[in-house]
């Protein structure tokens, strides 16, 4: 069975997911009206485990608490300290290996829905053409500056639009598969 490789993430219109810091308080809006899940919960659902690089590992980190009851692989081509959230019962590991290489070895060990996640692994699995949907919630904010989710590409992705939603507070939501 192939692996599908999923992307939901929340950016400002101009296009960032993060702060040049990697702060994300603007993916929470002004506040002049509830957010709400807008999705997420159900996506959660029907993944396996997350890959995400080690700058996102950190930002998600400083979250205190750990966010996800789901099997987290970090990619990293260094050491990660992972005993802090193992501490907190995480089941959590690193790799270091090319997107390719990840996706056959998480093939190899029974996972079939991952969830891609951080701003530079999104675009090297972009650009290995691993990227099967793309559900990316634009928050009606412009910052300016920051991390952007996608980067330069040497040729273009073709993508399907599955479904644009409207939320309270602005947010749009838009749903692509891969062509």
């Amino acid at each position: 069975m192939p692996v599908i490789c999923s992307v939901f993430c929340g950016l400002s219109l101009d296009g960032f997911i993060a702060r040049t810091d990697g702060a994300l308080d603007f993916l929470e809006g002004d506040g002049s009206a509830p957010m709400g899940d807008h999705g997420y919960e159900a996506f959660m659902a029907g993944v396996d485990a997350l890959v995400m690089g080690r700058h996102t590992y950190e930002v998600v980190q400083g979250f205190g608490q750990w966010p996800f009851t789901k099997k987290v692989f970090v990619l990293s081509s260094g050491a990660v300290d992972l005993s802090a959230v193992k501490a907190q019962g995480a089941d959590v590991e690193s790799l270091n290996a090319t997107p390719e290489e990840v996706v056959r070895q998480l093939a190899g060990r029974g996972y079939t829905h991952l969830y891609i996640d951080g701003g530079g692994t999104v675009q090297r699995f972009l650009r290995a053409g691993l990227i099967d949907r793309l559900i990316v919630t634009q928050v009606p904010v412009l910052i300016g500056q920051g991390i952007r989710l996608f980067g330069a590409l040497e040729q273009d992705i073709p993508l399907r639009l599955v479904e644009s939603r409207s939320f309270p507070g602005g947010l749009v939501q838009s749903e692509y598969v891969r062509r």
